[in-house]
């Protein structure tokens, strides 16, 4: 197999580096979520189920990024997972109980 070029040598780093910027805005996306429970200390709002599942699901990507040895996909999914076990986490702690 013939050693890779430049030109595909830079290709594969520019893909890196597209998965490592689409891993952090979508990781991100759910920072202002956080932020928002934890000024107003309400998650009445939040669905529980929606997020419980959405858990399993980026939970399972980051199993599968460490499984393929993707750093981009293992890092958006690690962040994006500490995130939402966050809004869990402040939807428990922080709804009324009726």
């Amino acid at each position: 197999m013939p050693a890779p070029t430049t030109d595909s040598a830079t290709l594969s780093t520019l893909v890196e580096t597209i998965g490592y910027a689409a891993g952090l805005l979508t990781s991100l996306a759910y920072l202002p979520q956080v932020v928002r429970i934890a000024r107003t200390r309400s998650a009445d709002d939040i669905s529980l189920p929606t997020f419980r599942l959405l858990a399993v699901g980026v939970g399972l990507w980051l199993v599968y990024g460490i499984g393929i040895g993707s750093w981009p996909v293992m890092a958006a999914n690690a962040v994006g997972l500490s995130l939402i076990l966050a809004v869990i986490w402040m939807k428990l702690r922080y709804s009324r109980r009726d």
